[in-house]
C-alpha cells in the first residue's frame, strides 16, 4: 500500500473515528525561538570572585575576577592565557571600546586592540570602574574621586567622595552618568562640570536605555525609571521575580535583570521571563549580564557562567528533540521509564533506569505519543517505537499466570531485592513481576491498546492489541469489577464494584472518576470484540446502580468530606492524579459510547471538567477535550504550553514562592496558588498528573523525566489536525 492511500485511510478513519461536526482551529507551525541554557562552572581551585563577563567582536568571552581574566572552556572557566602580558596584569575593569576590549588597570587603560597604542596613564588611587567616551577620552572612578584623561593627558578631576557603582557614557548628551548607592549624578565633558541628578538609597546598577530617554536604576528593593529630559525618576516597579538586584542591561532591546535568585527579562506585556535555578544558570546569585555571539545572553554567577541562546524551531523540530532523549535515556525493557537517577546530580552520564509501579501507564503515554505520530507521518521510526513498547506492555499479562491481569512492572531477577511481598518470581527463575496493579494502570492500558487496534495497520498487531483489550475485561467482569491479584484478593486501587465506588459520598471524586474509568473500559471491550455482556455490564451500571449519573456529576460538587477515613482521605484537596486517569479515559469514553444520547451526556461531563482544568493550560487536558469535536479548547494556551516546555527535564530544585511578580490566592481545594499558571519553564518539572501551581521543589538534579510529556499532546495535536505539520 502506497503513502498516498495509507494517508488517506488515516484521515477517513480519523474523521469517522471522531466524527467532529465543528469546523477546528489550527496553529500553522512555524518557526518561534527557542530558549535553552548551556553552563560552565568556575575552577573550584581558582576560588575566584567573578564579576563581570563581556564578548568583544573577535568572539572572544572573558570574565574578570579576583584571580585575573578568565575564559570559557567546554567544561568550566580557566585562566586567560590567549594575551600573555594580560596574565601578570592587575586588571580591575574592563569595557568594550568599539566593540573591542578595553582594560583599566592599577597603572593605566589600556587595550590590545589598535595595535596596541591605547595606553593612557592615570593616578587615581583605588580605581575600580571607567567608561569611554566619543574620541578615546576615559572616565575612571573611585570611591574617592573621578579622573577623566585621554590621549593629551588629564582634563579634569573630582574628589567627589561616594560608594561607586557604575559609569556610562551617554553619546546625546556627550557626557557620562555616574552612579553611587546614594545619588545619580552626569558629568559634561565639554563644561567639565558633575551635578547630582537624583538621590535615593541602595542604587546597585543602572543601564542607559537605547531610546535614549531614559535610565533604569536598580536597587536593592525594585528598580526605578529616570527620566533625563524632566531630570526626576518618573516610576518605580517592585513586582519583580526577585527585588534585590545586583546588575542590569538591554540586549536585543528587551531589559536583563540579574538578582539574588536569577536572572529575569521585561516582557512587552509587563511580565518577565524567568532564568532561574540548575536549570537555566550555574547557581542563582547574578553578577553581571552582557550580549554573548549571536544574539545570546551571558549571565554570570558566583559559581559559574550561562549562555542562554535562542534558536529558530518549529513545535515539530523540538518535538525530535524529546524523541531522542527518550531513546537514549529512558528506554527500560522497551518501558519508557521516567526513574532515570543520577549518582551524580545533573550529570546525565551518571544515570541509571529504574522499574516503577507505573511502567505500564508511563509506557502507554509514550506509546500512545508513537501512534499519534505514526498516524500522520507514517514513520518507519514511530513503527519500531510502537512495536517495542507495545510488546513490553503485552508482556505485563503474560509474565504472570493470571488471564486479563496486567502486571505493574517486570525486571531481572537478581537485579535488585524486590519487596518480596508485592514481587514474585517466574517459573522459570529468571525474572520478577510485579503485582498490586492500580486503576490507573488499566486505564493507560485501555488508552493505548484501542488506539494500537485504531491506528496500525498491521493485522497481527491489532488483533494481539484487541485481545488484550478482551482478557482484560473479561477479568474485570468476571471478577465482580475488580482486579484480583495472585493472592485471589481485590488490588487496593483496582476497585470498580458498585459496592466500592457507591461507598464514597456523591463529593468524593473517586466516586465519579471510578465510575467513568470503568464504563469507558466496558465500551472499549464491547466495541472491538462486539461481546454482548460488556455493553450490558455498562448498561446495568448505568442503569441500576446510578454509574451514569455518577460520571455526570459537575466537577463543581466535588469537595471535601468528613464522612469515613477512606473518604476524608481521598478527598482533602483535589487529585490532579485523578485528572490524568479521567482524560485518558475520556479517549475510551467518548469515541465508543454506547449511543449518540450517551456520547452527547459525556461531552457535557468532559467539557464540564475541562473547564476546571482551563487556569492550567495544559495542552494535554486541552487536545484531550478537542477530541469531542469541540471548536473552542484554548489552542493559544497548548501552543504556548509546548513552545514553554523546557528542553532540560532534570528535576532542579525551583522555587518561585519568594516572587513578587505573581499574584497569590488564598489556601483553596483546588490548590491553586497563584492566579496565573507560570510557564512550564519556569516551575519544576512535573508529570500531568502533578499540581501545576505548585511553585517549589526540592528536586536536587537527581533525576530526569522523559520526553512523553511534550511528545504526547505534540502528536495528539497533529493527529487531531489542530496542530498543522511545520511550515518553513
Amino acid at each position: 500500500m502506497n503513502f498516498i492511500k495509507r494517508y488517506l485511510i488515516v484521515v477517513i478513519g480519523l474523521a469517522l473515528f471522531l466524527k467532529v461536526e465543528a469546523q477546528q482551529k489550527v496553529y500553522r507551525d512555524t518557526p518561534f525561538l527557542q530558549d535553552k541554557s548551556d553552563y560552565v562552572f568556575a575552577d573550584e581551585a581558582l576560588s575566584a570572585d567573578l564579576s563581570k563577563v563581556l564578548t568583544d567582536r573577535n568572539y572572544i568571552t572573558q570574565i574578570l575576577s579576583s584571580e585575573g581574566l578568565l575564559r570559557p572552556s567546554e567544561t568550566t572557566l580557566v585562566t586567560q592565557r590567549l594575551y600573555r602580558p594580560l596574565i601578570d596584569m592587575n586588571i580591575v575593569d574592563m569595557q568594550l571600546y568599539n566593540n573591542e576590549f578595553v582594560y583599566l588597570t592599577d597603572k593605566a587603560v589600556l587595550s590590545n586592540a589598535w595595535a596596541g597604542t591605547l595606553y593612557l596613564k592615570y593616578n587615581l588611587a583605588n580605581a575600580k570602574c571607567l567608561a569611554g567616551g566619543s574620541n578615546f577620552d576615559f572616565l575612571i572612578g573611585s570611591d574617592n574621586g573621578f579622573q577623566y584623561i585621554s590621549k593629551a593627558g588629564k582634563l579634569w578631576e573630582s574628589d567627589l567622595t561616594a560608594e561607586l557603582v557604575d559609569i556610562v557614557f551617554d553619546a546625546d548628551y556627550n557626557g557620562f552618568w555616574i552612579l553611587t548607592t546614594t545619588g545619580l549624578y552626569f558629568f559634561d565633558t565639554s563644561a567639565k562640570k558633575m551635578e547630582q541628578k537624583t538621590e535615593g538609597e541602595n542604587f546597585t546598577a543602572f543601564s542607559l536605555m537605547k531610546n535614549g530617554s531614559q535610565l533604569v536604576i536598580a536597587t536593592s528593593d525594585g528598580y526605578s525609571i529616570f527620566d533625563k529630559g524632566l531630570n526626576k525618576i518618573t516610576s518605580t516597579n517592585k513586582k519583580l521575580p526577585c527585588n534585590k538586584l545586583t546588575t542590569i542591561a538591554e540586549i536585543n532591546g528587551s531589559l536583563w535583570f540579574g538578582s539574588e535568585k536569577g536572572a529575569f527579562m521585561l516582557k512587552n506585556d509587563g511580565g518577565f521571563n524567568y532564568y532561574a535555578s540548575r536549570r537555566w544558570l550555574a547557581d542563582d546569585k547574578v553578577k553581571f549580564i552582557s550580549e554573548g555571539e549571536n544574539g545570546s545572553v551571558l549571565v554570570l554567577t558566583s559559581k559559574g557562567l550561562a549562555t542562554i541562546g535562542f534558536s529558530l524551531m518549529t513545535l515539530y523540530d523540538k518535538a525530535l528533540v524529546y524523541e531522542k532523549q527518550v531513546r537514549q535515556r529512558h528506554i527500560r525493557n522497551g518501558f519508557n521509564s521516567d526513574n532515570y537517577r543520577m549518582a551524580v546530580p545533573g550529570d546525565l552520564s551518571s544515570g541509571t533506569l529504574e522499574d516503577s509501579d507505573n511502567d505500564g501507564l508511563w509506557t502507554s503515554m509514550y506509546l500512545g505519543s508513537q501512534l499519534y505520530r505514526y498516524a500522520v507521518t507514517h514513520s518507519d521510526e514511530a513503527f519500531e517505537n510502537i512495536k517495542s513498547a507495545f510488546d513490553a506492555m503485552e508482556r505485563l499479562f503474560y509474565i504472570n499466570d493470571i488471564e486479563g491481569f496486567p502486571s505493574r512492572s517486570f525486571e531481572r531477577k537478581g537485579y535488585k531485592l524486590h519487596d518480596k511481598k508485592h514481587w514474585h518470581e517466574t517459573e522459570d527463575g529468571l525474572w520478577d513481576w510485579k503485582g498490586t496493579t492500580s486503576s490507573d494502570e488499566a486505564i493507560g492500558h485501555y488508552f493505548a491498546f484501542a488506539l494500537v487496534a485504531e491506528i496500525v495497520d498491521d493485522e497481527s498487531i491489532k488483533q494481539r492489541a484487541i485481545h488484550l483489550i478482551d482478557i482484560m475485561t473479561n477479568h474485570i467482569v468476571e471478577n465482580d469489577l475488580y482486579f484480583v491479584d495472585f493472592d485471589g484478593n481485590p488490588t487496593r486501587w483496582g476497585r470498580w464494584n458498585p459496592e466500592y465506588v457507591n461507598s464514597f459520598p456523591k463529593s468524593v471524586g473517586d466516586r465519579k472518576l471510578n465510575s467513568s474509568n470503568i464504563i469507558a473500559f466496558l465500551q472499549t471491550g464491547y466495541h472491538f470484540t462486539g461481546k454482548e455482556k460488556y455493553k450490558a455490564k455498562a448498561e446495568e451500571l448505568m442503569e441500576k446502580y446510578g454509574y451514569l449519573e455518577n460520571l455526570m456529576r459537575p466537577m463543581e460538587q466535588i469537595g471535601a468530606t468528613d464522612d469515613n477515613s477512606l473518604a476524608k482521605l481521598l478527598s482533602e484537596s483535589w487529585n490532579h492524579s485523578d485528572d490524568e486517569m479521567y482524560f485518558l479515559s475520556y479517549w475510551n469514553l467518548y469515541p465508543y459510547a454506547l449511543n449518540n444520547d450517551l456520547k452527547e451526556k459525556y461531552k457535557q461531563a468532559i467539557k464540564n471538567h475541562w473547564n476546571i482544568e482551563r487556569p492550567e493550560k495544559d495542552g494535554l487536558w486541552n487536545f484531550c477535550y478537542a477530541m469531542t469535536g469541540a471548536d473552542d479548547f484554548d489552542l493559544n494556551e497548548s501552543v504556548w504550553f509546548l513552545k514553554e516546555f523546557p528542553l532540560d527535564l532534570i528535576d532542579w530544585t525551583v522555587s518561585n514562592s519568594q516572587r513578587k511578580d505573581i499574584e497569590l490566592l488564598p489556601a483553596n481545594f483546588r490548590e491553586q496558588t497563584t492566579k496565573e499558571v507560570l510557564p512550564p519553564d519556569e516551575r519544576p518539572i512535573f508529570k500531568h498528573n502533578t499540581n501545576t501551581f505548585e511553585l517549589d521543589r526540592n528536586g536536587g538534579g537527581r533525576s530526569e523525566n522523559s520526553g512523553d510529556l511534550y511528545l504526547l499532546p505534540y502528536w495528539m495535536g497533529r493527529y487531531l489536525g489542530v496542530i498543522s505539520a511545520p511550515v518553513e
